[in-house]
């Protein structure tokens, strides 16, 4: 009789550490989203600054500027598993204004550019790490719902693995800037 009351709490014991497991590597994930978050949001602000002081050295640029603005704003506005393909274009546009920097040599010299870029740049490197963060952590928790038993705990309660934080293949050419 023992032994069984024994072997029931066990499994009790086991099946609670598992559920917080699971519950505690969701909020990880959740925290670390947070993170991009909050990065992608300097980013934002960053961004109409840049494009102002771009404007005043290359002023008939207007297609680069128009498409890192609605690249912005496509990314201000996707939700879900879109805001990383949004994300992900927006990173490549912006590629494309410091290339244009290359052919100016006012934008080159002007200092309000180098110091955008140099933030937007600080910023990027930034949104890398709580990505690559964010991966590692989706990673884990992927794991442990693929795992047995914790996949038994993590069906009872719909406890679903999250999508990686991935670039498409289109998205890792370098842009090209022709005059």
């Amino acid at each position: 009789m023992w032994t069984t009351i024994a072997v029931i709490v066990i499994f009790l014991l086991y099946f609670i550490a598992v559920y917080n497991g699971l519950i505690a590597r969701k909020n990880q994930v959740k925290e670390a989203w947070a993170t991009i978050d909050s990065q992608l949001k300097r980013r934002y602000d960053l961004i109409p600054n840049l494009i102002e002081t771009v404007k005043g050295a290359a002023k008939h640029e207007k297609d680069t500027l128009q498409a890192v603005v609605a690249a912005r704003d496509a990314a201000m506005a996707a939700n879900g598993p879109s805001k990383a393909d949004a994300e992900n274009h927006l990173t490549e546009t912006l590629k494309s204004i410091f290339a244009l920097s290359e052919n100016y040599p006012t934008l080159r010299a002007n200092e309000n550019f180098l110091e955008l870029q140099r933030e937007l740049t600080d910023t990027e490197t930034k949104i890398q790490a709580a990505r690559q963060f964010y991966n590692t952590v989706v990673m884990g928790l992927n794991t442990q719902i693929q795992q047995f038993p914790s996949n038994i705990v993590a069906n009872m309660f719909h406890i679903t693995e999250e999508k990686m934080f991935e670039m498409d293949e289109a998205e890792k050419v370098t842009p090209k800037v022709k005059f």
